[in-house]
């Protein structure tokens, strides 16, 4: 009994860190944005949010079947659900008849229940602490996330595996509810230490010190939404050519080039320099913008030349240099640009981390700082970045 429900948690820590990694950068994205800067216990709360669901996924659908299933189902296969309520009692009353109080107590008929119960205790706690859902948004979504639970159970996945594979019971449900209760009513004792997500978006719009592991996440933020669109657009190429017919081709194809680098390029590190404070991507989202002294001890937006020269040295150089890799399709001559686009980067990286005020290479060659865009600009001086003068 022991190795039986002790393995899934084996595997939900395992996974659920690693699915956290996976969404790590998007989840402090998410934070950076909402609430104008990273708070780690939030990060924590996401972190066990993310093992508590891979386990929770562990327990309730794992072993699946494997082999044969229609051998599997004739053997195995589970007759229809259990529908009557609370026959669970009536199991713990025959099963522990003439034990003491430990043997009734450790028999597998008591523990199931128990376990049943105790299995979404987390999710009321999350549900109404992190997330910060009321005690009964918490209740019902844990309701309802049994039901869905059970519902893939019966019908084996919907269909993946041609009988149910595990019953479908209503007790499971009443039981996993009330642990989504229990949890949602102990919530604020137990995670009494997380922040709430309202008080700290209340700070949103604070400017916040500019330091190396901000720059750092909008960085990665350039790169990720590099390749999600590259990524996104094959896909739908790819989905376009099977879906008229034809057959996928082997080997790189221009379209592959056209639309996985050459357009993601183009618009995530060609265009934001031309527009509006030529802040990328990843700096604008996380609160981030170039600045030119003005002459007068202050700090303005740069004309259009001084935004493109700064986005261009070392961002554009990057996306250019990535193009030249690609193109010609399966061309491995270019390999040359795919060393150098990483040398780009390494020196970004250190570029940062060097130079005053984490401002990079490109903010330092270029006469620029990089400051938190919620510091106000001085209204009484005209705006660079929308009269296309320089800084002053």
């Amino acid at each position: 009994m022991v190795d039986r429900w002790a393995w899934p948690a084996m595997i939900g820590i395992g996974f659920g860190v690693v699915a956290f990694l996976a969404v790590l950068v998007p989840v402090l994205l998410v934070q950076q944005r909402r609430y104008g800067r990273l708070d780690a216990r939030r990060v924590l709360g996401a972190a066990a949010l993310a093992v508590y669901v891979v386990t929770l996924l562990a327990y309730t659908m794992l072993p699946l079947p494997s082999g044969d299933l229609v051998q599997w189902c004739a053997a195995h296969g589970v007759a229809g659900a259990e529908l009557t309520p609370l026959h669970s009692l009536d199991d713990v009353r025959r099963d522990t008849a003439g034990l003491g109080l430990l043997a009734t107590l450790r028999s597998v008929a008591v523990l199931q229940v128990a376990f049943n119960v105790l299995l979404f205790v987390p999710w009321g706690v999350l549900a109404r602490r992190y997330l910060g859902w009321g005690v009964v948004v918490s209740t019902v979504s844990a309701l309802v996330a049994s039901v869905g639970i059970e519902t893939v159970q019966y019908t084996g996945i919907f269909g993946l595996i041609p009988c149910s594979y595990r019953v479908a019971d209503v007790d499971d449900v009443l039981a996993n509810t009330l642990g989504g209760l229990v949890g949602a009513l102990v919530a604020p004792v137990v995670l009494r230490w997380m922040p709430q997500s309202r008080a700290l978006s209340a700070a949103r719009l604070e400017p916040r010190p500019v330091t190396f592991w901000r720059r750092l996440l909008g960085m990665l933020t350039d790169l990720l939404a590099a390749f999600a669109l590259g990524a996104a657009l094959q896909l739908a190429y790819r989905a376009g050519v099977v879906a008229t017919g034809h057959e996928l081709p082997s080997a790189t194809t221009w379209p592959d080039v056209l639309l996985g680098t050459v357009v993601p390029a183009v618009l995530v590190f060609f265009v934001p320099p031309w527009v509006g404070t030529g802040a990328s991507l990843g700096q604008r989202a996380v609160w981030l913008e170039p600045r030119w002294p003005d002459g007068a001890g202050g700090l303005r937006r740069g004309s259009l030349p001084h935004r493109v020269a700064r986005g261009y040295l070392l961002l554009g150089l990057y996306g250019a240099l990535g193009v030249v890799e690609a193109v010609p399709p399966g061309d491995a001559s270019n390999a040359w640009a795919g060393t150098l686009q990483n040398v780009v980067a390494l020196a970004a990286l250190v570029g940062v981390a060097a130079t005053r005020d984490r401002r990079g290479l490109a903010c330092a060659l270029t006469g620029a700082r990089l400051v938190d865009a919620r510091v106000p600009v001085d209204p009484d001086l005209p705006d660079p970045a929308r009269s296309g003068r320089g800084p002053r």
